[in-house]
């Protein structure tokens, strides 16, 4: 932790409880992080916090302390059912490692209650703990609480428990509103009282976020942590100075067998796969349980419910092992690298990275050793049904994936090579796709066995298939008439076009506005395309604008007065 400390607890500016410190002596918590020597002085100093800073850089302490301090200030002591302080954060994973984290302070605080509001249980086993023990502190991710807010037809009234809530905060905020939280937090803090500390912490820093710091927070303390050694850079990484991000390129059909030497090169250490849809995590998952021997290999992703936390519980309890969808690296100081695998057509997503993101990649050498494990995986399809489905679900969801992929100016779906993906996802046959359809694929050769004689491992499941077989024989569904299903991104183009027709009629049969106004806002649309094209200057768009046919009268807003303060902590 040499290069992310900044001094000793004894250094802060405020006094930590005694017992505070015990825990951080026992946790072998010597020194602060910056983010922490930041956040906590101001956080018990009854400022509301804005904090943006790298992940793992020890935003966890800086919240999870000065919770406890402020609970402990409190003038009336909390009763059973008193909420004073609401953790809200994305993911289980991430409420289930605070929880934690808060669990290993209030040992020597008995008189708090804490409470995990997560989704992958029984929200009335939830109602019915939360009645049962009560609970001061809770962490929760928004689904389920504000689910629990709806709750009061089974006995909670958690409007009322929240109504002495001294302390909310949002962890990993921008997070929250990338995974479409922005609703349910915006009915969550509807309930919250207004007079309360606000502390909001995110790796980075988004209009939409900015939208949120002055919807929740009172005139914020503003930090921002830098890595130390990139404090004067302008355009500083958003990542930590202690992860290395390496990039590889292959072509398709190599890309999983370079995976499995890489990873069978690392197999002492913990590693985490990211793919892109839930079905290739459980389809690549199961190869690698075959293809790498004596690790432990644990699939995880967003379909799973309750065996998802207990997947996560077993994974961080392991020494080493892969685990797909879930985790980061490089926390608190210690060393990470990351690796991602790319085609040759999307190397400019390096340079988009660099630029766009300020996360410099290292282009790797290739993987040594690597030999054709695809037969492999082949075989495993032919001797169960069960992985032959997998398969091609996992082709498919990658397909529609990558269609749907945020930076399509590069990730371009009419670049891709099916034939040399169908060979890397190894399988026996191209399923029936819209987008393959009318296509053909002289370099894929399909298996010589007949696909439908694949039989199930699982005797059930195949007792199950022979009897839908069967009756498919004896009652024959009848002919139906379909039409061509087209591919997911002309589908989206279709329906975009629909809605805007829809509107159009809607407007055409509504519409109040007479001609005059017609002609004047397609006026000022004109001169707003002008604009744009560079054709007039801004002096002459706003002499135009206002000395149309008609006198306009514009009307202003009162101006936000941001009266926030501004730290820069390196």
């Amino acid at each position: 932790m040499d290069n992310t400390t900044d001094g000793t607890w004894d250094s802060l500016p405020v006094q930590l409880n005694e017992s505070i410190l015990q825990t951080l002596e026992e946790l072998k918590f010597t020194h602060m992080t910056p983010v922490q020597s930041a956040c906590i002085p101001l956080f018990m100093s009854n400022k509301d916090v804005a904090a943006e800073a790298v992940t793992g850089s020890g935003k966890t302490l800086a919240f999870v302390i000065p919770v406890i301090e402020l609970l402990l200030k409190r003038e009336e002591k909390l009763k059973k059912m008193q909420v004073g302080a609401l953790v809200i954060t994305p993911t289980r994973e991430l409420a289930l490692q605070i929880s934690e984290v808060m669990g290993q302070f209030l040992h020597k605080f008995p008189q708090f209650r804490q409470i995990l509001l997560i989704g992958g249980t029984n929200p009335i086993e939830d109602v019915e703990k939360f009645k049962d023990q009560g609970a001061n502190i809770v962490i929760a991710t928004p689904g389920r609480l504000e689910d629990m807010f709806r709750r009061k037809s089974d006995g909670l009234d958690l409007a009322s428990s929240v109504k002495s809530l001294d302390v909310l905060v949002l962890d990993e905020a921008d997070r929250l509103l990338d995974m479409g939280f922005v609703a349910s937090l915006n009915t969550i803090l509807s309930y919250l009282p207004k007079q309360r500390r606000t502390g909001l912490f995110s790796a980075t820093q988004t209009q939409e976020l900015e939208k949120l710091v002055r919807a929740g927070l009172r005139n914020p303390v503003r930090i921002t942590v830098k890595e130390k050694g990139v404090a004067a850079t302008a355009a500083a990484q958003k990542t930590p100075a202690r992860l290395s991000n390496y990039y590889t390129i292959c072509r398709s059909e190599h890309k999983f067998n370079n995976l499995v030497a890489f990873l069978r090169q690392h197999k002492h250490e913990k590693n985490l796969v990211f793919f892109s849809t839930c079905a290739c995590v459980e389809y690549y998952g199961r190869a690698l349980e075959t293809l790498v021997k004596k690790v432990t290999v644990c699939c995880i992703h967003g379909k799973m419910k309750n065996k998802r936390n207990k997947i996560f519980a077993d994974f961080r309890s392991l020494k080493s092992a892969f685990v797909h969808r879930c985790g980061r690296t490089a926390r608190i100081g210690n060393q990470g690298n990351a690796l991602v695998f790319l085609l040759p057509m999307e190397e400019t997503y390096v340079n988009f990275l660099s630029i766009n993101q300020k996360c410099p990649l290292q282009k790797m050498p290739p993987v040594s050793d690597v030999v054709d494990v695809l037969p492999k995986v082949k075989a495993m399809s032919l001797a169960d049904r069960a992985m032959f489905d997998r398969g091609m679900r996992a082709f498919v969801s990658y397909v529609q994936a990558y269609a749907k992929h945020e930076c399509s100016l590069i990730f371009r779906i009419k670049d891709l090579d099916f034939a040399s993906l169908a060979r890397g996802f190894a399988l026996l046959r191209l399923p029936k796709m819209p987008e393959l359809r009318g296509k053909t694929f002289p370099d894929f050769a399909e298996t010589t066995v007949d696909t439908e004689t694949i039989r199930y491992k699982d005797k059930n499941r195949q007792k199950q298939r022979q009897k839908m077989l069967k009756e498919r024989e004896t009652n024959p569904l009848p002919r139906r008439i379909f039409t061509k299903n087209k591919s997911w991104s002309k589908q989206k183009a279709k329906k975009d076009r629909r809605k805007k027709s829809s509107a159009k009629r809607k407007h055409d049969e509504d519409s109040d506005v007479d001609n005059e106004d017609m002609k004047e806002l397609v006026n000022d649309t004109r001169l707003l395309k002008k604009l744009k094209k560079g054709q007039i200057s801004e002096e002459d768009f706003e002499k135009q604008l206002t000395t149309g046919p008609k006198s306009k009268h514009k009307t202003e807003g009162p101006a936000l007065d941001d009266a926030s303060e501004q730290q820069d902590v390196s």
